[in-house]
């Protein structure tokens, strides 16, 4: 069910960025979606066991990049490794955001969130941020649409 669901429902792909305190993490996502316009709410899925979860819920704020189809390497970098024992940022240039999440520079876009609610949902939480600043770095670009084959092999 899982395969077909994700090979029926198109997605985005993004890089979720936090920081708490020095340490900073950030794992690749699809299920992120727009909430509200007002306020300005965006949300996105989460498992309770990743570390890059540990660190939005103890800081309270997150950060959205935006990946482009060229960048399935870079998106593939922060999905199959976990920053518990890898520095996902070894290789990666970033900027910090107003409220200290990272920015990943190769990042067509980016929106760095105040989380203002959280919802277990399935084996997943939902946690919706209001957006307090972003911006487009690149607006010339495709944006990366996770297929799951790109990801896990065969089409």
């Amino acid at each position: 069910m899982q395969e077909l669901i994700s090979r029926t429902v198109s997605c985005g792909v993004y890089i979720i960025t936090a920081r708490h305190g020095d340490k900073i993490n950030g794992m690749t996502a699809a299920w992120v979606t727009q909430v509200s316009f007002k306020p300005a709410l965006v949300g996105v899925a989460v498992s309770r066991q990743r570390y890059t979860y540990e660190l939005i819920e103890a800081s309270r704020v997150f950060c959205i990049n935006a990946v482009s189809r060229e960048q399935v390497q870079l998106a593939k970098e922060f999905g199959f490794k976990t920053g518990r024992r890898v520095d996902k940022f070894a290789n990666v240039e970033y900027m910090n955001a107003p409220k200290g999440s990272p920015i990943i520079k190769a990042a067509y876009a980016y929106l760095e969130c105040e989380v203002v609610q959280t919802v277990e949902m399935g084996d997943h939480l939902f946690v919706a941020g209001r957006v307090e600043t972003g911006a487009v770095l690149n607006g010339q670009v495709e944006p990366l649409i996770f297929r799951w084959g790109d990801f896990f092999g065969g089409k």
